[in-house]
């Protein structure tokens, strides 16, 4: 692989793992378009991990500020921080009995079609309707498991994790902003743990695996600033559209190519 297709995909996820657009789709579909060799869930993870170190520069005070109130009864962060350890569960769970089948039979271009449009039609719908007043301390166990179980279904090309917790917790009343962040805040366990599964299989740490760690990360930083700074000012609509555009792209190159 070269270093430019590297870098490249590293922006991409970078971008696309905070942005509601799905990070997975953008991963297949750029290779798919340019005939570029897909480098394997040993190449995505690290690419995932640079987007990993972008939430945990952003966010390192608030993880620091949970993990200390886990050990502080009646502290007001200690049920925040249960809250995330109980969301990641349902991911975890998916990701390690259903790895190979989300790998090697989910990944086609009409299921990421299908998922593009779908879940972008989800988030317009939970963005446009009900309250969006309340506040992450606000949640209550049933809420974070049906997050967390959004993120679960987001294993699957084309939902996008962030785009499937954010509706989710769009529908849990959450503010927009709100919502944002919890999906940012969940994503660093599932991702860590994610890497450490499949971390044993990567032989080496090659030149592009570095180039696209960095590229991940910088950018991964980028779109959570300009995500938080959107959203406290717009709807989601923009990022509804986005993806029933490209679901439209894809399906006529889809076929197209026969």
């Amino acid at each position: 692989m070269e270093i430019f297709q590297a870098i490249v995909l590293g922006i991409i996820q970078g971008l696309t793992e905070f942005l509601p657009i799905s990070s997975s789709a953008h991963l297949f579909l750029v290779p798919y378009f340019f005939g570029w060799d897909y480098q394997g869930i040993g190449f995505d993870i690290a690419l995932h991990w640079g987007s990993l170190l972008a939430v945990l520069i952003f966010f390192g005070k608030d993880y620091l500020r949970y993990a200390k109130a886990i050990f502080v009864p009646g502290h007001r962060d200690r049920k925040l921080a249960m809250f995330l350890a109980l969301g990641t569960v349902p991911a975890a769970v998916l990701g390690y009995f259903f790895a190979d089948v989300i790998e090697y039979k989910l990944r086609h271009p009409l299921v990421t079609v299908a998922t593009l449009a779908v879940f972008g039609v989800l988030l317009f719908i939970a963005d446009r309707s009900g309250r969006k007043d309340a506040h992450i301390h606000d949640l209550n166990w049933k809420n974070t498991l049906f997050i967390g179980f959004a993120q679960a279904i987001a294993l699957i090309p084309g939902v996008s994790r962030s785009g499937a917790t954010i509706t989710a917790g769009l529908v849990s009343h959450l503010k927009r902003e709100k919502a944002a962040k919890f999906s940012f805040l969940l994503s660093g366990p599932v991702i860590f743990g994610a890497g450490l599964v499949v971390f044993q299989d990567i032989e080496r740490i090659t030149a592009p695996f570095a180039a696209g760690f960095i590229s991940s990360a910088v950018f991964g930083m980028i779109a959570i600033k300009l995500l938080l700074r959107f959203i406290s000012q717009r709807s989601f609509a923009v990022f509804t559209w986005y993806r029933i555009i490209l679901a439209m792209v894809v399906l006529i190159v889809f076929f197209l190519r026969g």
